[in-house]
């Protein structure tokens, strides 16, 4: 499933943009995929409550890649209409793995291993995109004329399918909690809690959005990067991000939240500002300090999101999990969402990457500021006894 999200993630955009779309077209599309995840993430919180997830999975594992293989008809066909429906509908594929593999996880992996677990979670995105990068980049070494971007997402896609052979022989007997109260019933969630927890989310995902879907195309657009090789950058940053994140618990033990989440925020969004700045900067070798920035900023990003989610998952308790899951997935793709459509005008308009990018970069040092609010309040309920560390 990840290889298919960070392989089209890498190049797809890069592929609409040679078939003829311009940015803000493109970026008008990709909403449609975080659309989907919005509407069906709240519902899906509510049905996954007192219910096995196992078949949610198995669901995503054969509509992801199918629906992978039309959308690469439609950009190929310019078909607006299809594009518009099969990223709609692939959002919603993704969810259901995107939304219910933490709760999966928190259900049946033991209290003591749930950070490591987590963590391992996260380091498949990590290792997905360190395999597409080399299979995307060897391909077109082969014979770039034959090996494009259009029949090497296709490979890939068909490549997906192995994710049903996995998923349709885990053999665990999965851990289901008693439903307790109606599946319907709001007023079983703690609300105040809940909110709380996702406002420092929702400023770093509105963030995130303007950013990340389209940091290809920057580079692409401006320092000439084409698909093949950003496909290698982005392995060889997404190699160093597996790297760090293997080391999360080990990093969390030793510095503690308080400390981990903010550090290494802020020098990824310190990266990310120099990234920025690329753009305008006379110099010949300004592409290479955008790649090492870029390099930087990948790995300390990525560090936080194992961190952040044991916190909040603490933080909200445990009848409030699969909720919080829920909209977490909601808010990231309900904001990329608004963000590729901010992204779409502001373009459409002419604003140059750097503008967008230092917008990014503060919303990225407001949403750490509250997270560190955050962490504080989650100690001060520790010791108090309101919360089991």
């Amino acid at each position: 499933m990840q290889l298919i999200n960070a392989s089209f993630m890498a190049i797809m955009l890069i592929y609409m943009e040679k078939v003829g779309y311009q940015d803000h077209e493109s970026a008008s599309f990709v909403s449609f995929r975080f659309l989907g995840v919005l509407l069906f993430a709240f519902p899906l919180g509510l049905l996954i409550k007192g219910r096995k997830i196992a078949p949610f999975f198995k669901i995503s594992s054969i509509a992801t890649p199918m629906l992978s293989l039309v959308i690469l008809e439609a950009i190929d066909h310019q078909n607006d209409i299809l594009l518009y429906t099969s990223l709609f509908l692939w959002g919603l594929s993704f969810t259901g793995i995107q939304i219910t593999a933490l709760p999966y996880i928190l259900r049946n992996a033991s209290k003591e291993s749930h950070t490591e677990a987590i963590t391992l979670s996260y380091s498949t995105w990590s290792v997905a995109g360190i395999v597409s990068g080399i299979i995307i980049y060897t391909l077109n070494l082969i014979n770039p004329e034959l090996f494009n971007e259009k029949l090497i997402l296709q490979i890939i896609s068909i490549l997906g399918f192995g994710c049903a052979i996995f998923i349709f022989n885990i053999k665990h007997k999965e851990i289901v909690p008693t439903l307790t109260s109606k599946r319907l019933n709001l007023k079983d969630f703690d609300w105040k809690i809940i909110i709380k927890a996702l406002v420092p989310t929702l400023i770093i995902a509105v963030g995130a959005g303007l950013t990340i879907p389209f940091i290809g195309l920057f580079f692409y657009k401006v320092h000439g990067l084409d698909s093949n090789q950003f496909a290698m950058l982005s392995s060889f940053a997404t190699a160093i991000v597996f790297i760090f994140v293997i080391f999360v618990p080990y990093i969390k033990n030793k510095l503690g939240y308080k400390l981990a989440i903010p550090l290494t925020q802020t020098i990824a969004i310190l990266a990310l500002i120099t990234l920025a700045f690329t753009e305008i900067m006379p110099l010949e070798f300004a592409i290479y300090i955008a790649m090492f920035a870029y390099v930087i900023r990948q790995p300390l990003m990525n560090m936080a999101g194992p961190m952040t989610s044991d916190i909040v998952m603490k933080y909200v308790g445990e009848k409030n999990r699969e909720m919080m899951s829920a909209l977490t997935a909601a808010v990231w793709s309900g904001s990329w969402f608004i963000s590729s459509l901010i992204f779409q005008i502001l373009r459409q308009i002419g604003l140059q990457y750097i503008y967008v990018f230092l917008i990014t970069a503060g919303l990225y040092f407001f949403g750490v500021f509250i997270y560190f609010l955050l962490i504080l309040d989650y100690e001060k309920k520790v010791k108090l006894g309101e919360i089991e560390n």
